[in-house]
């Protein structure tokens, strides 16, 4: 019996098993606040490769990679963006958010966007927090990568956003980015948002080019805040070159042994080192191996071998 306890528990999805995350202290928790990590992958820019916006990819990254939470990535930039066509974005977004609530995984609606927009933020947030404030699934990302504005600006920002989300979701989790591509974790130390709850703080790397560095002021500034990578990869930051296998699984450890959550970025299938798959793989998978680039089948191993 205890045999057959064990296999429905490990059967149950995520968000059976882990329910309504919270933030306590600088560790991110299930609702009996039991530490949590997830593991999982990004989609690429909604607007360059919508069509893996669908529920069979979102089946295939959690049944067979085993991903416990997905990103999708609303792009702000770039051609047929949010911007310029919101309603297309709302539903790539909500194909995989649908998904996810069906599949039993936690999503991140990632606010795609380098620049900031707060009267946009603030519409879109406020939709998708009213549309599903009631999931326990829901996690908001409301900056990806701010590059030039300062911290000061961005808690303006993330007061206002922040603001709008909980009027309709009280308790979901909100990250929020730092300075200078989510590089400046100290910054934030020093002076972190006040008067809210359930947030953490995003940091980005790309191990070909981030190392001791930025691991060491991640390491650092989780002693006083939460932290969630909420993107991340092997190779280095311009998406191309070769993976760096050694520092990669470096900050996995470290990663590990902090129990910081961690992204893979990405579902996609542009000619570099960093989008997962070929061309020729399907929208909806499922994905053999010959379909997998070498980047997307050592993500799905990690994910296979840290998500038991």
């Amino acid at each position: 019996m205890i045999a057959l306890a064990l296999a429905g528990a490990k059967a149950a999805g995520p968000v059976k098993q882990w329910g309504q995350l919270q933030v306590k202290g600088t560790q991110l928790c299930d609702q009996q606040g039991n530490p949590v990590v997830l593991r999982g992958v990004s989609f690429g820019w909604h607007n360059i490769w919508p069509r893996f916006y669908n529920k069979g990819a979102v089946k295939t990254l959690v049944n067979d990679w085993h991903a416990t939470v997905l990103r999708a990535a609303m792009g702000i930039k770039i051609e047929d963006n949010y911007l310029e066509n919101p309603e297309f974005a709302k539903k790539c977004v909500e194909a995989v958010v649908d998904a996810a609530i069906k599949n039993d995984v936690y999503v991140i609606m990632d606010w795609h966007a380098h620049d900031t927009y707060t009267r946009e933020a603030k519409e879109y947030f406020g939709y998708f927090a009213k549309k599903y404030g009631k999931y326990p699934h829901i996690i908001y990302e409301i900056f990806n990568e701010p590059v030039e504005q300062s911290w000061e600006s961005l808690k303006e920002y993330a007061t206002e956003v922040i603001g709008e989300i909980r009027k309709y979701d009280p308790d979901g989790v909100v990250l929020v980015g730092c300075t200078h591509w989510d590089q400046d974790i100290d910054v934030v130390a020093k002076s972190p948002l006040q008067g809210f709850s359930n947030i953490m703080y995003t940091v980005h790397f790309y191990a070909a080019t981030h190392g001791d560095y930025l691991r060491n002021k991640m390491v650092e500034a989780h002693k006083t805040l939460p932290i969630f990578v909420s993107e991340c990869a092997g190779m280095e930051a311009s998406g191309n070159g070769p993976l760096n296998l050694p520092e990669w699984q470096k900050w996995i450890d470290v990663m590990e042994a902090e129990k910081i959550s961690w992204v893979n970025w990405s579902v996609s299938d542009k000619d570099e080192t960093c989008s997962m798959l070929l061309p020729r793989a399907t929208a909806k998978g499922p994905w053999a191996d010959d379909v997998i680039k070498a980047y997307g089948k050592k993500v799905k191993e990690n994910l296979l071998k840290y998500n038991r």
